[in-house]
């Protein structure tokens, strides 16, 4: 896979594999974790593959246990050839409930507690995984300046942030990277953060490009595990799922016209949005890696993709895009306190 893509940070840039790969699934949440050696396994044949990008986070997997995996597989890989993003921010409370704490001090926690699980000397791209709205915005950027100061982390990322957000924490130290739920069926943020990056020379990161799986077939061609969360997800159950189905069998028709899967067409399409969107889809299966990297090949025209939307009209997706305890930390409620 000889593609890249690009995420600028002004007189900076940094070059990533066109697709990245989220490592977070290795440890569960859609499906059963997977062992340490058969997660590294997948994130070796991922890198063999062509893809460098390889995001996780603090709270994926019990016990951190997706930073200690992916720093595992990273020993048997060349570290400079890998772009390596982490993030911290959420904290996991009892029954499925969460809080987010981005006070300097714990950014700073944060940061070395997951350097020594992921046993690096440094974090290529450290996001704040949601937006802590108590805390001035300027404060935690100071903190993160200062990680970048210190050699680290090399770059600053936000997830979920909002506009005003996104602005202010610029103007303290330049972002790279804004992490964004961003698919054929999530696509709100079009109307204003996608022109915005662009404005400030940020890139995108879009996860759940596949929409958590839909797109892949869970809950449709194959029944979601029992281990998976996913069926609390308001779009997977219900009344909401079954018009969904609609919408993905369309899509299905449509990929079969273009030759190539349901997955592949919806990443070639989001890979058409501008070199500057990295979608980051993961998998437990390397055929499904192998299958979503086969996305890179397709090639649309402006035809093929006002198609497409048409296919999957945005007004006919059925549910909200967030399960109900983490819609509060949604970027349009991501401000914070003047400093």
């Amino acid at each position: 896979m000889a593609q890249y893509g690009k995420l600028l940070q002004l007189s900076l840039q940094t070059t990533v594999s066109r697709l990245g790969f989220g490592c977070g699934g290795l440890s569960g949440m859609l499906n059963a974790p997977l062992s340490h050696e058969d997660g590294c396994s997948v994130i070796k044949e991922a890198f063999n593959v062509g893809i460098t990008f390889f995001d996780t986070a603090d709270i994926y997997g019990e016990n951190h246990d997706n930073e200690i995996m992916v720093g595992k597989a990273l020993k048997q890989l060349p570290r400079d050839q890998i772009q390596l993003a982490t993030k911290f921010g959420i904290i996991v409370l009892e029954g499925f409930q969460f809080s987010i704490k981005g006070t300097p001090e714990y950014v700073r926690y944060c940061c070395e507690s997951s350097l020594k699980r992921l046993d690096v000397d440094y974090i290529d791209l450290y996001y704040q995984h949601r937006v802590d709205t108590s805390v001035p915005i300027e404060e935690t950027m100071r903190e993160l300046k200062k990680l970048v100061e210190e050699g680290k982390i090399k770059y600053i990322g936000l997830s979920e942030a909002s506009v005003d957000t996104i602005r202010r924490a610029h103007a303290v130290h330049p972002i790279t990277a804004l992490q964004m739920e961003y698919s054929l069926w999530t696509r709100e943020i079009e109307d204003e953060i996608i022109p915005l990056c662009r404005e400030l020379g940020i890139g995108i990161v879009a996860y759940s490009p596949l929409g958590h799986g839909f797109f892949g077939g869970k809950a449709v061609v194959e029944s979601l595990p029992n281990e998976s969360l996913i069926g609390m997800h308001p779009r997977f159950y219900g009344e909401n799922l079954e018009k969904n189905k609609i919408i993905y069998n369309r899509l299905s028709n449509l990929a079969t016209k273009h030759a190539c899967t349901v997955p592949q067409l919806a990443l070639a399409w989001l890979l058409h949005q501008g070199d500057d969107i990295i979608p980051i889809p993961g998998t437990t299966k390397v055929k499904n890696m192998k299958e979503n990297i086969g996305s890179l090949a397709l090639k649309l025209t402006q035809e093929d993709l006002k198609e497409i939307c048409n296919t999957v009209p945005i007004d006919d997706v059925s549910g909200p895009r967030e399960m109900a305890s983490l819609s509060k930390y949604a970027w349009k409620f991501a401000d914070t306190p003047s400093k």
